[in-house]
């Protein structure tokens, strides 16, 4: 099973979508995990119960949401790898510091007790700038790997990355193998 970890990138939502039912399609069996925000907060990207409908559809799961909900997926309810998508810049930020307050990063630190692939979607505005450190830690992580990305708009907001979605499944498949997907700056 596959944990699939959505934080509050909100507009990026439609596009992790669109990977969550590429790797559905593959016949991958997906565990939801939302951030408590994500989970509850509309936007003009869309409503809240919305996003959960969709999700729970494809998945056929309920939606862990809460840190209680997503400690048990390290060592008692094993995965075969976590994805975040989209990773937010603040999440990386705690995932690097080890900071465990939201249900995306208990599950990435339950999941990374297992030595099992991590593998993180960012799409980040201060990804060039306050969080570029936090890249370079994790980078440093075993089982930790990264969907290569790039600057969304370099001009009007050159501290930004985004990943480059259509590369998830592709990154996944390389960290299943215990590698790194080509080059992570496009």
């Amino acid at each position: 099973m596959i944990g699939f970890a959505m934080c509050g990138s909100y507009c990026t939502h439609a596009s992790a979508l669109r990977q969550l039912a590429a790797l559905r399609e593959r016949g991958l069996e997906i565990q939801p995990i939302m951030s408590e925000n994500v989970f509850s907060t509309d936007t003009h990207f869309g409503r809240a119960d919305d996003l959960r409908e969709k999700v729970e559809a494809l998945c056929g799961r309920e939606i862990i949401h809460t840190v209680v909900g997503a400690e048990p997926l390290g060592p008692k309810t094993p995965l075969d790898a976590l994805l975040l998508c989209p990773c937010t810049g603040n999440t990386l930020a705690k995932m690097a510091l080890g900071v465990t307050d939201t249900a995306v990063t208990m599950a990435a630190k339950a999941h990374l007790r297992s030595d099992r692939p991590l593998v993180i979607c960012l799409a980040s505005n201060d990804a060039l700038s306050a969080n570029l450190k936090n890249i370079g830690l994790l980078l440093s992580r075993k089982c930790v790997y990264f969907v290569p990305m790039r600057q969304d708009d370099p001009e009007k907001k050159p501290h930004s990355l985004v990943a480059d979605f259509s590369l998830l499944i592709p990154t996944l498949e390389s960290a299943m193998q215990g590698k790194q997907y080509q080059k992570i700056f496009l």
